[in-house]
């Protein structure tokens, strides 16, 4: 289908962000629990990485800040002064910053209407998360309001978690081009939760009318979920013919390889043996939880955390492998220690949608003028420190909401207020 692009939807980071550690499983969550955090510069990050994104050529959008401290939420829980401090927490999150649990998104040139559908994530395993899909739902049905381009759904029943584009996977020849959808689920009954659940998948592979013999279900390692891969994407990435993976992504990983390769015989895996990166080690530094990009000129690049570069072994690593000349040709790295310390690596600030640009409302496509406006916003009004103990303050609400709303005007987007 002529003018379709894969396009990068980066989460803008919310003027709440802060370290409440409420993600069971994110051991990086976990470990900054109580920490200071630092929305403004946390936001200036992010949209640093999606500059350098429109700097290489490539079609970059964006999706807001939820509302935030969410009152719906408290109100449903009959909060009052004596509420748990994680559920207060809880109202304040900012973890919508993280896109790739957004919605899962199948093409088009995959479906059977010939329209790109996008199912919103349930998130039910975290109460944190949980109360997002609707707000979300809301965000995308403006983006991609043309019916005769795009089909938004409802978050699958809470029976069954959902966890979004972090747990999917598409191979295919060119983005525009039909593709193979692998969803990635794990099993319950470990030390951690596993977020994505079977029929979550199946359930949105058959809502999107996807070809059932062009969808792949593989099971990811539990091993991977315990060391903290609470997401597919914290130890495998896919683009085009390309899968990036840990040896230990998968329950079984020649089983895996072999189903995928199956449906889409053009199959090109990277792996990354533990003798090279240990399991452990490419979790600490989200070497899969990377942007694997298709550039202009036909080669790939890989967006890694600057904690990538200061891990010997995981420098080495790309060192050699950008010089191997093998399908990823080039690595380039980014500063997102903000997000990364609440858990989340380049990969999970952003939801791929391939679309042509023309069918998205304009006011969520990054250009000069919107990245220099909401640049503008978050150094004038997004708070610069957030104290643990700062959770709850009436005068912060009151600063994050007035930030918000301050976003939300210069982009001509009050209707999301």
């Amino acid at each position: 289908m002529s003018g379709l692009v894969e396009i990068n939807f980066d989460g803008i980071v919310g003027p709440s962000h802060n370290y409440a550690g409420l993600s069971l499983g994110n051991i990086a969550s976990a470990s900054h629990k109580g920490d200071p955090s630092y929305p403004r510069k946390a936001a200036l990050q992010g949209i640093a990485k999606m500059r350098a994104n429109m700097e290489l050529g490539l079609v970059q959008g964006f999706l807001l800040p939820l509302p935030r401290p969410n009152g719906e939420f408290l109100h449903a829980l009959g909060a009052d002064r004596e509420t748990d401090r994680a559920l207060v927490a809880a109202a304040w999150s900012a973890s919508s910053m993280w896109t790739a649990n957004a919605a899962t998104v199948s093409p088009a040139p995959d479906t059977a209407d010939g329209r790109c559908h996008l199912t919103p994530a349930n998130l039910v395993t975290m109460p944190h998360r949980a109360q997002e899909w609707r707000d979300t739902r809301a965000q995308l049905a403006i983006a991609f309001a043309d019916p005769r381009h795009f089909a938004i759904h409802d978050a699958i029943l809470p029976s069954f978690g959902d966890e979004g584009a972090a747990n999917h996977m598409r191979f295919c020849e060119g983005h525009g081009a039909p593709g193979v959808e692998v969803f990635v689920y794990g099993r319950q009954g470990g030390k951690f939760p596993a977020r994505q659940h079977q029929q979550a998948s199946h359930a949105v592979a058959r809502l999107h009318g996807l070809d059932p013999a062009k969808c792949v279900f593989v099971e990811q390692n539990p091993e991977a979920i315990e060391a903290g891969a609470f997401h597919n994407d914290v130890v495998a990435v896919a683009n085009e013919r390309v899968l990036f993976t840990h040896a230990r992504a998968f329950a079984d990983r020649e089983g895996a390889y072999g189903a995928i390769r199956a449906a889409f015989p053009a199959l090109e895996v990277v792996e990354v043996e533990t003798d090279q990166v240990t399991l452990d080690e490419a979790i600490r530094t989200y070497l899969f939880n990377a942007q694997l990009l298709s550039l202009p000129d036909g080669g790939m690049e890989l967006v890694v955390p600057d904690e990538c570069r200061e891990s010997a072994s995981v420098s080495v690593y790309l060192d050699r492998m950008a010089r191997d000349n093998g399908p990823i040709g080039s690595v380039r790295y980014v500063d997102v220690r903000q997000s990364m310390a609440n858990g989340g690596g380049p990969a999970c600030l952003r939801l791929r949608v391939v679309a042509d640009p023309a069918t998205v409302d304009p006011r969520f496509l990054m250009d000069e003028r919107n990245v220099e406006r909401i640049e503008a916003v978050v150094a004038e009004m997004w708070p610069e420190q957030i104290d643990p103990a700062d959770i709850g303050n009436e005068a912060l609400a009151k600063q994050v909401v007035e930030a918000r709303e301050g976003l939300l005007g210069v982009l001509s987007l009050d209707e999301l207020g």
